[in-house]
């Protein structure tokens, strides 16, 4: 071996060493952790969260605009719109935690990155659905009965102004949902089998190769 690559293995090994040591290795917790396929499930948790914290926004940018002061009709709208709005974040809490708990013991799939965000996606499609569904058939209806044509303006104080269908978003509300649950699915299963694809073709290379150093 000569002196030039004695020189340059001397120096790998030295740097070597120097990375090992503590100034190199303090962030070595947080680079683990965002290897983990953990990593995805702080979005579970994250969105769940969030389903429960979407309600009480809701009656607290409400209470914060004075809707209150238009009328004993206006509060009653909005608490029955309220509790349709609590039932559907509180179905929503229940989706991500179940999912998670699936996420957590499923995929078999080397290509981690594809198969999880797949099935982010598809949860977060089930959750928007059910929410546009569960608010637009229960929270619709309740609203209509008092303030009649007049709901839309309810649905824009709380944040719900792209529902603003008038009554007719009790029916509408379920048929948008539905077809964002089937479509998030639909995109969710593509990816999953883009991934599928990728693990067959990967598991072939390799057999021909072994077959190859056997012949």
């Amino acid at each position: 071996m000569s002196d030039v690559e004695n020189g340059g293995n001397d120096w790998k090994m030295k740097f070597q060493k120097m990375a090992e040591g503590p100034f190199f290795n303090f962030s070595k917790p947080y680079l683990d952790f965002i290897g983990r396929e953990k990593l995805f499930g702080m979005v579970y948790i994250l969105m769940a969260v969030i389903s429960l914290i979407i309600p009480f926004a809701i009656l607290y940018k409400v209470i914060d605009s004075g809707f209150f002061s238009f009328g004993a009709k206006y509060v009653f709208a909005f608490l029955f719109t309220w509790l349709a709005v609590l039932f559907a974040c509180w179905i929503g809490f229940q989706l991500w935690c179940d999912r998670l708990k699936k996420a957590a013991t499923s995929g078999s799939s080397k290509f981690i990155a594809i198969t999880n965000f797949s099935e982010i996606l598809q949860t977060f499609g089930e959750w928007l659905g059910t929410l546009i569904g569960i608010i637009g058939a229960g929270g619709g209806l309740t609203a209509s009965v008092f303030l009649g044509s007049d709901l839309n303006y309810l649905f824009s104080i709380i944040g719900l102004g792209f529902m603003n269908f008038g009554v007719a978003v009790i029916i509408i509300g379920p048929i948008v949902g539905f077809f964002i649950i089937i479509f998030s699915r639909f995109v969710a299963e593509q990816l999953r089998l883009l991934a599928a694809l990728a693990d067959n073709t990967k598991e072939i290379a390799a057999n021909i190769k072994k077959s190859a150093k056997g012949t």
